[in-house]
C-alpha cells in the first residue's frame, strides 16, 4: 500500500508539473509556423499556403541575370569585376550592390503585391572567413528579417552554395563537382554554419524555416554513389540545427535539381517539409504525381521551392495546378536585368554591352585582359549606373508575371 501511495504521489507530481509547464511550451510553439500532417500551418493552427518569390542574384550572383553567358558563377563574375575595376573598387561595388539590390522598398512592394513569403538564396562565403563563422552575410540577413517582420512576410533561408559545392555546377559556385559529399571538412563547416544561423534565429517567428541545400547533386555525376550520401548528411545537418532550435521547419530537397525523392526514406524529424523544383515541362498532373505519391505515403507537406523562367501563361497554369493540390509555391526570380520572366526588371544602363562583351570575351591571358579592358572612366560610369538601376524605384514591374501568380497588380510602394 505504501509503495502504491508513493507511486501515485509521484504520478500526481508529474501530472502537476506537466500542467504547469504546458502553457509555456504552447506559448513557445505558438509563435512559429510548422508542419501538421500534410499541411504547413500558422502559429494558431490554420492551414498556410506559402506564396513566395526567390530573391535570386542578391546574395549569390548568377551570370544570366547580368546577361552574361560564359561568366556564369559568382567566382567568375567577381573575377571579371576585379579585372575591370581593381580589387578596391570591386569591393565597393559589391557592398553597394548588396545594399541597393534588395531594400525595404522591395520588401514592402512584395507584401503589397500579395506575397506572404520569400526564399533567400545565399552563398556560404558571405558567412565564413578563413573557416571562421564570420562575414557580412549575418548583418544582411538580420536587416532583411527585420524588414520582413515589419511587413508580415515569412523568410525561408536557402543555402544555395554550400562549402565544397553540393550541386557541382555554376549555381553553387563550386569547382565543377559536388565535393561537399566527399569532404568531411566541408560537411562539418556546413553543419556548423546551419547551427549558427539556427541559433541566431531560433526565437524569430518571421523566419519560417531552413532550406538546407539547393538542388544537390546534378545529374552529370555518379548519382548512384552520391545520392546515397544525401539523406545521411541531411540527418547530421538537422541534428546540428535541433541542438539549438526546435522551433523552425526544415525543408529537404531531393537530388538532381531537387527532383528525385527516391533518395528519401521515412521522415526523421517531426517538423520537416519536402521541397521540389520543376522547370520547363508540359503542365499536367502527371508532372507532379511522384511528389503527390510521396506526400500521401509519408503524410508530409510539399513545397515548390523554385519554378519560373517561362511565359506568364505558363506561370499561371502551373500555379493553378499547384494550388489545386494544396502545394505552396515560391517562383523564381524576383529581379533580373531587362526581362519579363521575373517580378521586377532592371533597366540596363547605357553601354552595358561593354561590360558584357568584356566578361564573355577571351580573358585567359593577362595580355587579353590588358587589350580588352574598356577605359577606366567608362567602366566606372557603367557599373555605377547599374548600381542605381537595381534600386526598386528605378525598376519596372512586370504586371503579367504578377497576374500569372494570381496576385494583384502593384506599382511602386508608398515611400
Amino acid at each position: 500500500m505504501e509503495i502504491m501511495l508513493r507511486e501515485n504521489k509521484s504520478l500526481l507530481w508529474c501530472a502537476v508539473m506537466a500542467l504547469a509547464l504546458a502553457p509555456s511550451f504552447v506559448n513557445a510553439q505558438s509563435k512559429f509556423v510548422r508542419t501538421q500532417g500534410k499541411e504547413i500551418v500558422t502559429p494558431d493552427g490554420r492551414p498556410l499556403l506559402l506564396k513566395g518569390i526567390g530573391l535570386g542574384n542578391w546574395l549569390l550572383p548568377e551570370g544570366y541575370m547580368f546577361k552574361f553567358k560564359t561568366t556564369n558563377s559568382p567566382r567568375l563574375i567577381e573575377t571579371a569585376i576585379n579585372q575591370l575595376s581593381g580589387e578596391d573598387e570591386a569591393r565597393k561595388f559589391w557592398q553597394t550592390y548588396r545594399d541597393n539590390y534588395i531594400t525595404r522598398a522591395d520588401i514592402r512592394f512584395l507584401k503589397q503585391a500579395g506575397f506572404n513569403s520569400i526564399r533567400v538564396p545565399f552563398s556560404y562565403r558571405l558567412f565564413v572567413s578563413d573557416s571562421r563563422l564570420e562575414g557580412p552575410g549575418y548583418e544582411l540577413l538580420d536587416r532583411l528579417v527585420d524588414w520582413c517582420r515589419s511587413e508580415n512576410l515569412y523568410v525561408i533561408l536557402d543555402m544555395h552554395a554550400a562549402p565544397g559545392g553540393q550541386t557541382g555546377d555554376n549555381i553553387d559556385d563550386s569547382w565543377g563537382y559536388p565535393f561537399l559529399f566527399e569532404s568531411s571538412e566541408s560537411q562539418q563547416l556546413t553543419i556548423d554554419l546551419w547551427r549558427k544561423l539556427a541559433d541566431r534565429y531560433r526565437n524569430e517567428p518571421a523566419v519560417a524555416g531552413y532550406d538546407l541545400l539547393n538542388e544537390p547533386i546534378a545529374p552529370y555525376f555518379d548519382t548512384a554513389t552520391l545520392n546515397s550520401k544525401l539523406e545521411p548528411l541531411y540527418r547530421r545537418m538537422v541534428a546540428g540545427i535541433r541542438e539549438v532550435d526546435r522551433n523552425h521547419m526544415i525543408f529537404l530537397g531531393g537530388a538532381q535539381w531537387d527532383g528525385n525523392f527516391k533518395v528519401f526514406g521515412p521522415p526523421f524529424d517531426g517538423n520537416v517539409a519536402y521541397t521540389f523544383h520543376k522547370y520547363w515541362f508540359t503542365v499536367n498532373e502527371d508532372a507532379i504525381k511522384e511528389f503527390l505519391a510521396f506526400r500521401e505515403k509519408y503524410n508530409v507537406p510539399l513545397w515548390l521551392g523554385e519554378s519560373g523562367e517561362n511565359t506568364d501563361e505558363w506561370i499561371d497554369s502551373f500555379r493553378r495546378l499547384l494550388e489545386a493540390h494544396n502545394i505552396g509555391w515560391c517562383f523564381w526570380p524576383y529581379k533580373k536585368l531587362d526581362a519579363t520572366s521575373c517580378i521586377t526588371s532592371i533597366n540596363p544602363p547605357a553601354d552595358w554591352q561593354v561590360i558584357v562583351g568584356f566578361a564573355d570575351g577571351p580573358r585567359t591571358t593577362f595580355e587579353e585582359v590588358r587589350k580588352r579592358r574598356p577605359p577606366t572612366e567608362q567602366t566606372r560610369k557603367v557599373l555605377g549606373d547599374y548600381l542605381e538601376q537595381v534600386k526598386f524605384a528605378n525598376c519596372r514591374v512586370n504586371q503579367g508575371y504578377l497576374k500569372g501568380l494570381g496576385l494583384r497588380s502593384s506599382q511602386n510602394p508608398e515611400r
